[in-house]
């Protein structure tokens, strides 16, 4: 051998013992043997098949352990195979991720090209090393599974490659047996004969069971592992955390490094250990270097673990659960839709049970992404504030004050925002959605102003009696109070009574317009718990409903309003996606017209002076900004519930605080009353809201008056045309109105002429009324207070416009019928020289005279004060005069104190005295009570004197210096009404910051 023949042989021996030492050869080699042998097992298998064929044993045998399995199509299987749960996503508005709905299992489905490739990879060594190469089963795996069960092996295992797994997990049961093993190798051939390795590859590793998260819930598929144990997703495991993945699968609760409270465990050994074997035989399989072993085997993986995770139910209970509720609701709708049923259909209690059931295991399992309109930065801001508002109240009987609240958009019904309460670990219960309660004064233009007006039965300038009341009702009679038991003003409009949440003028307003329905609009503006029997119901008007309201019930009611009279449900799923990007529900905003455009400005003008001067004017002084609000304040019985509710042209927005279990709200709080608590809370709200989106919260327009109103001068005691007389008195007042329903009459509420009173009471003076007792101007006519509810009022004479500075104007509210005999003498005393006497007990006496000597010294209105203050020396009596001018006999002689007489006075120069001063006229004698006083006890609407509430004492009760003359007791009197008006003035003052509650009682 030459040395040219030597250099070639070496050169070849060297490139042979290369070729032999590469481990690309020995893997080829391997591939090989493994294909050889493969196919000798096969031609055994078959061999031994046909040979028990033949024997008619085998064939016979395999058939019977698949007989009962359908030959299923490309179609049936691809419907199983990929027939898994995944759970479904939920998004803020403006889709912002918010996470995964409470399921069993938690999965998210990933497609194969957004897998890490050292993922696939790891998978493949660990659990199928020769995917790409086999049919769906390997031989010797069979082979074995035979010899187990006929030598009925202590040890069964199962099917090896990734497509029985599939077969397994998807469409076969977990049951150890040769029929389960004939059944899973039958159909894995026919996966891989219909389907790609690829998408064989994907569907396992979205089926997979891979243990917990850091929740602690339960994950399946490598997205929902990647994301719940590394924090990353699939395509972006790195090789360490790809391989901890793949090694999960053989024992994923033994592996997984979170217990069932998502807590890492002490012990991270097992899955430590399991994830260096797989990266051995990733190493093994030539999927990755020497050196990349080396670095992922030393590789500290526990430091790639996130600590524990809130699962949205944690973070966000209260808007989970509502989100899950509503979600639910519509997917049952539409499933049974799907099954030929209309909505209406549900009625039936058993089928919207059935529908329910079926559309929350839909909602958990099928992988749908729902849209909501929650912002979730002013979301966010609102639980903040929530969670830090100092001035709740004090806690009763263990219970904390409880909090309500919704931000909705007015022109399409979103649910901006809202709060369910304080503490959901203490109380699940949703106070804004699903806590029924009475809605107090709140209620007052929903169903009485705001029908009212629409109805022409009410206007701003509309006139009402504001005193005591009532109304009988087939029972005991209601008689409604205004807060306090005050704030009677005799006579308000509709305007005044809604800004100072007068309750008198409110019922009395109602019982004008209960016949008409009025409830009917509550109806229309979504009320769903509205009964036959709050129809009836007077009550109702101040809020008192049979089974309440929701505050989101109550606040999408006032949007009615801002959106010129059209409701627009309120709404939080915007639209729900199957995984296949099909929207299989999307909301669609669908307005009801409720009341015209001019009513609901109307409603809203007079809710404005609630907020700019009324009694929810402090809440102005908290805001951030100024924008243009309308809105309620609002109190139920007892104290139990405090409201404020308001609207501007974009959103409205309401809070609501009380006690779960009721409780009065009544009492100070860090120097603050219930009201204020409330209102504050509001403003805090309204303002973290308007800080996170000042657009929406403060928008730059106003609400703009629609065409059809006119502004109309009215007198201010009747609502009718003013009349020259009105305006003598200074009683006009202008206002709003509907064109078609402005005054048109002309007041008669007054009469030129004079009136005489008697205690607090004003009556028409007669000709024959002797003129010393008369007061001169204007008179208010009796017969034209019939329309503000003059038959309901306990004590007729309060009815008088006490906040007006009309002194020169009486007011006679019935007639006084002389009872046809002189009265009966007085009885007088004397003491410190003063004398005194009681009010005569005939009701047709309308003054006293007194005499010094025998001569009139006094004349004293019976509406005065009884009393007349002596002089120096000489002899005193009293004798009482009726309307028509009758005089009684004299009372007992009393002697002044400073000086004493010893003249007998003579009783016939007396007489002749008296016959001067007095006026004889005979009249038809009558009824000693007075014509429609709150005495007649003939009238069936009044009510017995014992169950009238007194008005409480003013300083005009109070006893004052005696009046010497009729000018000077005429001076006293228009000084007590000034002296009232001043009293009413302080609560009527809109000038000063108005923080008064309102309380409704039943």
């Amino acid at each position: 051998m030459n040395n040219n023949q030597k250099d070639r042989f070496q050169t070849v021996w060297k490139q042979l013992t290369r070729f032999f030492q590469s481990e690309k050869t020995h893997k080829n080699a391997r591939v090989t043997y493994q294909v050889i042998w493969n196919l000798t097992l096969i031609l055994i298998i078959v061999g031994i098949l046909g040979f028990s064929f033949a024997g008619g044993v085998g064939a016979g045998y395999f058939a019977a352990l698949v007989n009962d399995e359908p030959v299923r199509s490309k179609e049936d299987l691809k419907k199983d195979i990929y027939n898994y749960e995944e759970t479904s996503e939920v998004y803020f508005a403006d889709e912002v991720y918010l996470g995964k709905l409470k399921s069993d299992l938690e999965r998210e489905e990933v497609s194969i090209d957004k897998v890490s490739e050292h993922l696939k990879n790891a998978v493949i060594a660990t659990e199928d090393e020769y995917f790409y190469e086999h049919d769906g089963v390997v031989p010797k795996a069979i082979l074995r599974a035979i010899y187990q069960e006929f030598s009925n092996a202590t040890v069964q295992s199962g099917g090896s490659t990734l497509t029985q797994q599939l077969i397994k997990n998807q469409v076969l049961t977990n049951e150890v047996s040769f029929e389960r093993k004939a059944k899973e190798i039958l159909l894995a051939l026919r996966v891989e004969k219909f389907f790609e390795k690829e998408e064989i590859l994907e569907t396992y590793l979205n089926v997979s069971t891979l243990g917990r998260n850091s929740s602690g819930r339960n994950i399946a598929g490598v997205e929902s592992a990647a994301e719940g144990i590394f924090g990353v997703e699939a395509k972006d495991l790195t090789l360490p955390q790809s391989a901890f993945i793949a090694g999960l699968p053989q024992s994923p609760f033994g592996y997984t490094p979170y217990t069932q409270k998502g807590k890492l465990k002490e012990n991270q050994e097992p899955g430590i250990n399991r994830m260096k074997t797989v990266l051995k035989r990733m190493y093994s399989n030539g999927y990755i270097t020497k050196a990349e072993y080396d670095k992922a085997n030393a590789y500290d993986i526990t430091k790639d673990f996130i600590g524990k995770t809130e699962m949205p139910s944690e973070k966000y209970p209260w808007l989970i659960d509502e989100i899950e509720k509503r979600s639910i609701e519509i997917l049952s709708v539409s499933l049974a839709k799907e099954d030929g049923y209309e909505e209406k259909d549900l009625k039936n209690d058993d089928l919207k049970a059935q529908y329910l059931a079926l559309a929350d295991r839909k909602l958990r399992q099928n992988g749908y992404k729902v849209y909501t309109t929650v912002n979730k930065k002013i979301y966010d801001k609102m639980q903040e504030v929530t969670k830090n508002y100092p001035n709740y109240g004090y806690d009763k009987a263990g219970e904390p004050v409880e909090a309500g609240a919704i931000l909705i958009e007015n022109k399409t019904g979103k649910i901006i925002s809202f709060v369910g309460g304080r503490d959901f670990k203490r109380k699940q219960y949703n106070h804004a959605t699903a806590s029924l309660r009475s809605n107090g004064s709140t209620m007052k233009p929903l169903l009485v102003y705001g029908p009212g007006i629409e109805l022409g039965k009410i206007s701003p300038g509309s006139v009402s009696a504001n005193v005591p009341i009532s109304i009988p009702t087939g029972g005991k009679p209601w008689s409604p109070g205004n807060y306090g038991g005050g704030s009677y003003t005799g006579v308000s409009t509709a305007r005044e009574a809604l800004k100072n949440s007068y309750n008198i003028p409110a019922a009395l307003f109602y019982k004008k317009i209960i016949n008409l329905s009025p409830a009917s609009y509550l109806e229309k503006m979504g009320f769903s718990t509205v009964t036959k029997e709050d129809y009836s119901h007077l009550s109702m008007s101040l809020g008192a409903m049979k089974e309440g309201v929701t505050v989101e019930e109550n606040v999408n009611a006032f949007g009615t309003f801002a959106n010129s009279g059209e409701f627009i449900d309120a709404y939080m799923i915007d639209k729900i996606v199957s995984k296949d990007g099909k929207v299989i529900y999307e909301h669609k905003v669908k307005p009801v017209g409720v009341f015209s455009p001019q009513a609901a400005y109307l409603t809203l003008d007079m809710m404005r002076d609630v907020v700019n001067s009324g009694t929810a004017a402090s809440v102005r002084n908290r805001l951030a900004f100024s924008s243009d609000w309308a809105g309620k304040t609002g109190t139920s019985q007892n104290y139990w519930d405090a409201w404020f509710v308001a609207t501007n042209p974009n959103v409205s927005f309401g809070t609501w605080l009380g006690y779960d279990t009721p409780k009065s709200l009544q009492g100070t709080y860090n120097g603050l009353e219930y009201n204020k608590r409330n209102m504050y809370y509001w403003a805090d709200l309204i303002n973290a809201a308007y800080k996170v989106d000042p657009k929406l919260i403060d928008p730059d327009k106003r609400f703009e008056m629609p065409g059809g109103i006119v502004s109309r001068s009215f007198c201010g005691v009747s609502g009718l045309l003013p009349s020259s007389s009105c305006q003598k008195a200074g009683l006009v007042k202008s206002d709003l109105f509907i064109a078609k329903y402005a005054p048109s009459r002309a007041d008669d509420s007054f009469i030129d002429g004079q009136y005489v009173s008697v205690g607090s009471k004003r009556y028409a003076a007669l000709p024959q009324t002797p003129g010393e007792f008369k007061s001169g101007g204007f008179m208010l006519n009796p017969d034209s207070f019939a329309d503000i509810g003059l038959k309901y009022v306990v004590d007729p004479g309060s009815v008088i416009p006490g906040a007006e500075k009309s002194g020169n104007v009486g007011v006679a509210t019935a007639k006084l019928n002389d009872n046809g005999k002189a009265p009966d003498p007085l009885s007088i005393t004397i003491s410190n020289d003063k004398i005194t006497w009681g009010l005569h007990h005939e009701g047709d006496v309308v003054g006293y005279r007194v005499y010094k000597d025998g001569k009139k010294v006094a004349s004293i209105n019976a509406g005065g004060n009884l009393v007349y203050k002596v002089g120096s020396g000489g002899s005193y009596y009293v004798t009482a005069v009726d309307i028509v001018g009758k005089e009684s006999a004299p009372s007992q002689h009393v002697e002044s104190g400073a000086k004493k007489t010893s003249s007998k006075e003579d009783p016939k120069k007396n007489k002749d005295d008296r016959g001067k001063d007095k006026i004889v006229n005979e009249v038809k004698k009558t009824d000693s009570k007075e014509e429609n006083g709150p005495d007649k006890n003939t009238d069936t609407d009044k009510q017995p004197e014992k169950d009238i509430q007194p008005e409480k004492e003013t300083e005009t009760d109070k006893e004052k210096e005696p009046v010497q003359d009729k000018d000077q007791n005429k001076e006293n009197t228009d000084k007590e009404i000034q002296e009232t008006d001043k009293d009413q003035g302080l609560v009527n003052d809109q000038g000063q910051e108005t923080d008064k509650a309102e309380e409704e009682e039943e």
